[in-house]
């Protein structure tokens, strides 16, 4: 089959330190290229990929030594794309909404999976102008907002399964590990552990438009003696504070549309300790991968009970549901769908196979969009 990935450009593929989208796009891209299939990325130039590469820029915009306008990447992005769309059986978009004119006029078939959240006004507009187009979602809360939308399915994140290893036994810290934002509430992080008493160590991006927001709110607060703040870190130092933290803080306070770093801790056999927003009840089986929590007493107690969950049974839940076999397995079947005709792909054994796939049915059985559907966020 010939697949096109666009993938942002603000981020290399895969990222060298930050960039959950860009590191999915990746692991999705080489498995399928592994599989068989004639893939192009389009990508930014300083990308590593067994595809063909197109680029828009040579650098990923934001560590490039001389970035690029943001608005002319994204026209040479669609000016490349208008040229060859209609070379592949299928086009799938990373990319939020700018391709949809060219997927609209151009593409033989399409999938749109956008990764952020999706209850912005300027979304409804755009599913009203272009409802044909198809799109899938990261999770059954991320398309809350938009039940109208034209989705066709749901895929679940998913990460190679040698990309990090087991830890069997529980490290003597937390850790939280993403990017310093209001919506990440590292503030309520660190106040879990101080009144927990446990060692944090913070690995995070701190962006130029958080920088302020750092400085004035969650500087003061890393002068303690039981607060590490370590900065950003690449593949490997996240593999070690992952894999020798007793569990994950995961303590937001937005609608998460998946929270890739949830299923890296677990595949290091670490549970996460999660507020209940979101993709969260989605991701995380309660008492078996971590702990659901309502509020920062919540959380306290979970940490003090945490070291109780078995981390193989933790790292078996993640091989079952989480890999990059079955996120590919399950788009491959989508774009079969789309394109119109049965899948020619080879098949792979996968241990997922049963985990929930692209079905239209959330993972209790219920109608994604019944208000009952416990992934509300």
């Amino acid at each position: 089959m010939r697949i096109a990935q666009i993938a942002p450009f603000y981020e290399s593929v895969p990222p060298r330190l930050y960039g959950g989208t860009e590191r999915v796009v990746s692991y999705l891209t080489e498995e399928l290229v592994a599989r068989g299939h004639e893939v192009t990325l389009f990508a930014s130039g300083d990308s590593h990929t067994s595809a063909r590469l197109v680029s828009s820029s040579p650098q990923a915009l934001r560590l490039a030594n001389a970035p690029m306008d943001e608005l002319a990447a994204q026209v040479l992005l669609v000016e490349q794309l208008i040229r060859e769309a209609d070379q592949f059986d299928i086009v799938h978009n990373h990319v939020d909404y700018l391709p949809f004119p060219v997927l609209r006029r151009r593409a033989r078939a399409s999938l749109s999976t956008p990764h952020g959240r999706l209850d912005g006004p300027h979304w409804g507009r755009l599913v009203d102008q272009f409802p044909e187009l198809p799109l899938s979602s990261i999770s059954f809360a991320q398309r809350r907002p938009l039940a109208t939308a034209n989705w066709v399915g749901t895929v679940y994140h998913g990460i190679p399964v040698d990309s990090h290893a087991l830890r069997p036994e529980p490290g003597d810290y937390l850790a939280f590990l993403g990017r310093i934002s209001p919506e990440k509430r590292v503030d309520r992080a660190i106040q879990i552990a101080r009144l927990s008493g446990v060692p944090l160590k913070i690995a995070a991006k701190v962006s130029t438009l958080d920088q302020p927001y750092f400085e004035r709110e969650i500087a003061p607060l890393l002068d303690h003696p039981l607060i590490e703040f370590l900065g950003e870190v690449d593949e490997a130092g996240k593999d070690e504070l992952l894999g020798n933290a007793l569990a994950l803080l995961f303590p937001i306070d937005w609608p998460e549309p998946f929270g890739l770093v949830m299923i890296e801790a677990m595949a290091c056999g670490t549970p996460v300790i999660a507020f209940r927003r979101g993709s969260v009840p989605e991701v995380v089986d309660d008492g078996v991968s971590g702990c659901i929590v309502d509020d920062v007493a919540g959380a306290v107690a979970a940490v003090g009970t945490i070291g109780n969950l078995d981390r193989r049974t933790c790292r078996l839940r993640f091989e079952e549901r989480f890999t990059t076999g079955r996120m590919t397995s399950d788009y491959l079947e989508l774009y079969g769908e789309l394109v119109g005709r049965s899948p020619v792909w080879s098949p792979v054994i996968d241990i997922a196979r049963a985990s929930p796939r692209l079905a239209r049915m959330a993972p209790n059985g219920q109608n994604p969009d019944d208000e009952r559907t416990p992934a509300s966020a």
